[in-house]
């Protein structure tokens, strides 16, 4: 593996590090030619001759996409597409190849390909695909980092602010919420304000819309855990 980095040049105040874009292909020749295209354009540039190669190299926080050929020893490129679908931080494809058809074409799209490319590319063409992938995986990062910061906010909940908030995004009034949970209406304002603090949101309508982004979580809460008490009152209650 190569790993070759352009460094801009320093200016005041804090700097975001480039993209960083991975190659896979079994041609040193293009690998060095599309390296230094990137570079020009800014783009931080790691090399892999295999797919195997890729797959060992370290996790990357930061954004990127990887431009892979389709026929390669060992795991070809649409192998390798379907495990970085699966990956924990899925990093966005595209296909660069010289033994493109309309079958490989179909697949690879479906498998979420952000363009299939073909051998000699333009670097206008090239560099179109590798900015669409990369603000693809910018923004898909900044997505997993509002859920992570929304989930880490309703870990910090207690138990009885987890079921205001249960009780609050369906829509209970304080003296409703009071009556499932046999506690005074200033008691819930209380808890209520908590949780508003907590979740950084200022209205109920906010916080139904936390309910949208934690979606997963509360769908794997609920596949583990059976209705509580709180829960079925409420339901009687609806």
């Amino acid at each position: 593996m190569t790993c070759e980095t352009f460094i801009p040049a320093q200016s005041e105040g804090p700097q975001q590090r480039p993209p960083i874009v991975y190659l896979v292909d079994d041609d040193s020749s293009l690998l060095r030619a599309l390296s230094r295209r990137l570079r020009a354009a800014d783009y931080r540039v790691e090399t892999f001759a295999s797919a195997e190669e890729f797959l060992k190299r370290d996790p990357s926080e930061a954004a990127g996409c990887a431009v892979l050929d389709l026929q390669m020893p060992g795991l070809s490129g649409l192998d390798l597409q379907k495990l970085l679908a699966r990956a924990e931080q899925p990093v966005p494809v595209v296909f660069l190849t010289g033994h493109g058809d309309v079958s490989s074409s179909v697949r690879a799209m479906k498998g979420g390909a952000v363009d299939f490319l073909t051998k000699p590319v333009r670097g206008d063409e090239l560099l179109d695909a590798v900015r669409q992938a990369v603000a693809l995986a910018a923004a898909a990062r900044e997505t997993r980092g509002h859920k992570r910061d929304l989930g880490n906010r309703y870990e910090s909940l207690t138990p009885r602010e987890r079921e205001v908030f249960s009780l609050v995004v369906r829509g209970l009034p304080n003296k409703q919420i009071a009556d499932v949970l046999c506690i005074s209406e200033r008691t819930v304002k209380a808890h209520r304000a908590q949780v508003m603090h907590k979740m950084g949101v200022q209205s109920p309508a906010e916080l139904g819309r936390t309910v949208e982004w934690l979606g997963e979580f509360f769908q794997t809460a609920r596949a583990t855990q059976p209705e509580s008490m709180v829960e079925a009152r409420a339901n009687e209650n609806a």
